[in-house]
This record gives structure tokens, sequence and C-alpha cells, in this order.
């Protein structure tokens, strides 16, 4: 969306953050999958290609719906970008929420929570698909609210890089702050594949709209987190990683006999295919693995 390249200096930091999370990894005896880092960069680098050919689209409509907008918001007034902040922090809760309770959107965003390792390098395995499953369409109200694209997009990228830093186990909890803000505990327990914490912490910056909306879980030191999806994706291969999704979704609609079996493979919920309808696959799309 315009433009999500990060600056030189926010490029060295992720750097020396990850330097010092390996060392600490090894120093630690949790060791460090360099199969798994590998295809993070391979991922990474197939996620920036796809933004660079797709991304055009997400910035015209933005802009094709701004123009409808019958108020703007000045971006020269602090009040926009506080006020942005917390309207965007909004959105992309019910974005990322819908992303993991909808199949079509989670057929991209699966991509994210293949790693069975949970480093800071893992942020960046991101779907390269994102723009055609469409889950950006929902901050599209924002900008019919007035909200400049420019403003928009710079909110998100400060979203995102904020939650760079939420993907590792070397930062414990952070007490007081753990109530608004969104922390590595928190994050850890959005990325498990325990049967408590599914499907919870979906915030970017912020906790409170998960704690408003009871999809908040707490992480506890009697259930260690397993990260991954809940039949492991063991391949390394950033190809299988970011389509074996799309492929088990395919599998899965040609196996349908009707249109209502059709509708619940494509938007139902991932975890709750019901393997008791004949006319559906018997089977949970959050374990489906290439």
């Amino acid at each position: 969306m315009l433009t999500d390249q990060p600056p030189v200096a926010f490029v060295l930091v992720v750097i020396l953050f990850g330097l010092a999370e390996f060392a600490w990894r090894r120093r630690s005896g949790r060791g460090y999958d360099l199969g798994s880092l590998g295809a993070n960069l391979g991922v990474m680098v197939g996620q920036f290609i796809s933004k660079l050919i797709t991304g055009g689209v997400v910035t015209a409509a933005m802009f094709a719906v701004f123009a409808f907008a019958p108020v703007q918001w000045a971006m020269d007034d602090w009040r926009t970008w506080v006020v942005g902040f917390i309207v965007l922090e909004f959105f992309y809760y019910w974005q990322h929420r819908f992303s993991h309770t909808i199949r079509w959107l989670w057929t991209s965003h699966a991509v994210h929570h293949s790693p069975n390792e949970f480093t800071l390098p893992a942020a960046f395995r991101l779907g390269w698909s994102s723009t055609i499953s469409g889950a950006w369409v929902v901050f599209l109200p924002m900008a019919l609210m007035g909200f400049h694209p420019l403003v928009i997009a710079t909110l998100l990228a400060v979203n995102l890089r904020y939650q760079y830093f939420l993907h590792t186990e070397a930062v414990g909890k952070l007490g007081p702050l753990e109530c608004v803000f969104n922390t590595p505990s928190h994050h850890r327990v959005h990325h498990g594949s325990n049967a408590d914490y599914l499907d919870t912490n979906f915030g970017g910056v912020l906790i409170v709209f998960d704690r408003l909306f009871g999809t908040f879980v707490e992480e506890r030191d009697d259930e260690p987190v397993r990260y991954g999806p809940t039949k492991p994706v063991t391949s390394n291969n950033p190809f299988v990683i970011a389509f074996h999704e799309w492929a088990n979704l395919w599998r899965d609609l040609k196996q349908v006999r009707s249109v209502r079996s059709a509708w619940r493979v494509l938007f139902g919920r991932p975890s709750e295919l019901e393997p008791s309808d004949p006319s559906g696959p018997a089977t949970r799309a959050v374990t489906l693995t290439a």
C-alpha cells in the first residue's frame, strides 16, 4: 500500500536485534534452526516481489474510496494521527481476526503461522497472496472516514514494524504494560497451536480490543506454547510455505458436492469444518499441511 519499504535505520535495527537473539538462543540452549531462518528470508523476498507487483491495486482502491469521503482529516494536524492510530488499531484487530476465522483469508495468513520456531525473523514470513485474498479491504472504511491513504499506510507500517519485536522468546512478561500493549508474551500465545491458545490476541500495537471483545488469553507457565499449525509444516521451501494452504483449499473444494459445502470450505472458520457433513471434507483446515 503506497510504500511500505523499511528505512535503512530500521533494517539495521532488525539485523542487530536478530543477531542478539541468535546469540541468546544459542547461549541459552534453545538452538536456532538455520533451515527455518533460510525459509523466513526466502518467503520475505517473495512477499517483497508480490507487493511490488500487486501493491498498486491496494493503493488505487484506497484513493478511489478516499475521494468519496464526506470529510477529510488534515494530515498536518496531530489529532489526525492520534485518532488515526486508534482507528487503525480497531480495524487491524478485525482484519487480523477475520484472517483467522475466514478460511479464504487464512490461506494467505497461514504462511505467517507456519514457523515451528518463534524467532524475530519469523515476523517476515508473510503471505504472497494477501492482495488476492483481500484482507486489506477491511481498511477501506478508514479511507471513507476521511483518513488520507498516506496516513493509513504510515500508521500500518508503524503497526507492523512494532510487531517485529514481538516475535521472540527472549523477553518475558512486562508488568503493567501487558494490560494495554501487545507484548512478546501476548504474541507468543497468538502463535500457539495449543487448544487454549488458538485464535486469540489479534491486536497490533495494543491489546485493548482483545480484552474488549473477549479474545484475550494470557500466557501461562503451566501451558508452554507450541508454535506453528496444529499439524506442522516441515518444508523449508518458500513456495511450499507460500502456497500450501491454497493447495489444501483446492483439494477440499474438489471433494464438495453442494454449494453450501463449497461456501463453508471457502469462507467457513478454518478450524471448524464439520466432519459430520457427508458433502464436505472431513478435516480441520487449520491442520492441513503440504
